[in-house]
């Protein structure tokens, strides 16, 4: 690929972002990328067949770009604490980078068959958090099971923190900043107590 055909391709990337960004992803269109680039209609079609093949491509990304993210979190060699810690970078990510945290969690996606790369890349996300839960669950009789379970039991509660702050709705309750500071770390906390308890379970 060209160089100007590389610069087109990667601009329709960021120029799909913005219009997201601006209109939500149901005013997204090939013919408004294509004039916020000031090129013909036609040029973003010579890159993706659709407009929801380039919004596959952008979910991708956010997937990529969220794993790597993840991925570059403290470590630590105990399994509890580098849970801690995998937790307080997924709120993290979730608070500064909200748009691609709702383009990947609260976006309908493409048709999946279409884009294995796109599930490829969500599929290792959540393969992080069952890395670490692997690690912690390593002598239970039914590790896979478990691990799948707390993973859904981890992100649902993350999930919905990550939510609910982001949420307008907060903007008009009455919580003091002091328990929105310190929300991330005492869910963190709780489920730390809740994965302890069931340890036998299941």
């Amino acid at each position: 690929m060209n160089p100007a055909a590389l610069e087109l391709k990667e601009a329709c990337i960021q120029a799909a972002q913005e219009v997201i960004a601006e209109q939500g992803v149901e005013g997204l269109s090939m013919r408004d990328v294509a004039r916020r680039l000031g090129v013909s209609h036609q040029a973003p079609y010579k890159h993706y067949e659709s407009k929801d093949h380039l919004l596959a491509e952008v979910m991708r990304r956010c997937f990529a770009q969220f794993t790597a993210f993840l991925d570059a979190r403290l470590r630590f060699d105990a399994p509890h604490e580098d849970l801690g810690s995998l937790g307080s970078q997924y709120l993290a990510y979730a608070m500064k980078h909200p748009l691609e945290y709702r383009l990947m969690f609260g976006t309908p996606w493409p048709a999946p068959a279409e884009y294995p790369s796109l599930v490829e890349d969500a599929q290792h996300a959540f393969n992080v958090l069952r890395s670490v839960l692997s690690r912690l669950h390593e002598k239970h009789p039914n590790k896979a099971h478990k691990v799948d379970v707390d993973a859904m039991f981890i992100w649902s509660s993350l999930h919905g923190l990550a939510s609910i702050t982001q949420a307008n709705v907060m903007k008009h309750l009455s919580i003091d900043d002091d328990v929105r500071e310190h929300a991330s770390q005492y869910v963190m906390g709780m489920v730390s107590v809740a994965l302890s308890q069931s340890s036998d379970s299941l």
